[in-house]
């Protein structure tokens, strides 16, 4: 997982409430638990003219010239901007594999569905809540080329205009993401530990490694 500390980018505003899952990412897609390639088949329903099915070449596929992901201005954003109740509806983990995938690091809204923001810190996603007020000020300021600078360490959010804006967040999920570690990298972190206690494992009963070196020899 990539860290993530300090990010300035444009801003891609999704001015839609309730945007679930499925919208995310369709169920069509769910097959696969690669957890990499889901980034063409983001918002699919809505970026594209046609019915997106798995391992399809998007290339070629007729784009929804009125959705904002197909607009030129916003290729390359990073950071999402949304309504109250992003990622609702099933717990999909494919959903922030998908806009990771795509390229966002940042999402911002009001409110989040619970299992979709646990899943965004899992996956290298900060998940930021703000206040609706301030959603709102920062929909009406979002023209083409807007750009926000995301700190974490600092647990703020700056505009153009120089206005800063602090957002919580846990101090554990906070770690993570500021060194890239998902759950496999945690439990990395304790290899020493881990081999120690394998060790003693393999001298305190042998019969469960018939393979090891430490198998036992008797009877």
């Amino acid at each position: 997982m990539k860290p993530l500390r300090h990010i300035r980018s444009r801003v891609v505003p999704l001015n839609r409430a309730n945007v679930d899952t499925d919208a995310i990412i369709p169920k069509q897609f769910l097959k696969s638990i690669r957890r990499a390639g889901f980034g063409p088949y983001l918002f699919d329903e809505w970026r594209y003219l046609d019915q997106g099915e798995p391992e399809m070449d998007c290339s070629h596929r007729p784009l929804n010239p009125e959705f904002i992901l197909n607009q030129p201005c916003y290729q390359g954003a990073q950071i999402l901007l949304a309504r109250e109740n992003f990622g609702c509806g099933s717990s999909r983990e494919h959903a922030p594999w998908a806009l990771e995938d795509y390229g966002f690091r940042v999402i911002i809204a009001p409110s989040f569905a619970d299992i979709f923001y646990n899943n965004c810190f899992k996956n290298g996603i900060l998940p930021i809540v703000l206040e609706t007020r301030q959603i709102d000020t920062l929909f009406e300021e979002a023209r083409p080329g807007y750009t926000l600078a995301v700190d974490l360490e600092s647990q703020t959010v700056t505009t153009p205009y120089a206005e800063t804006l602090s957002f919580a967040v846990d101090a554990t999920r906070k770690h993570r993401l500021l060194h890239g570690l998902d759950d496999i990298g945690l439990s990395l972190q304790q290899a020493d530990k881990i081999r120690v206690y394998e060790a003693r494992r393999r001298h305190e009963a042998p019969w469960l490694f018939p393979d090891g070196d430490l198998a036992c020899s008797e009877n």
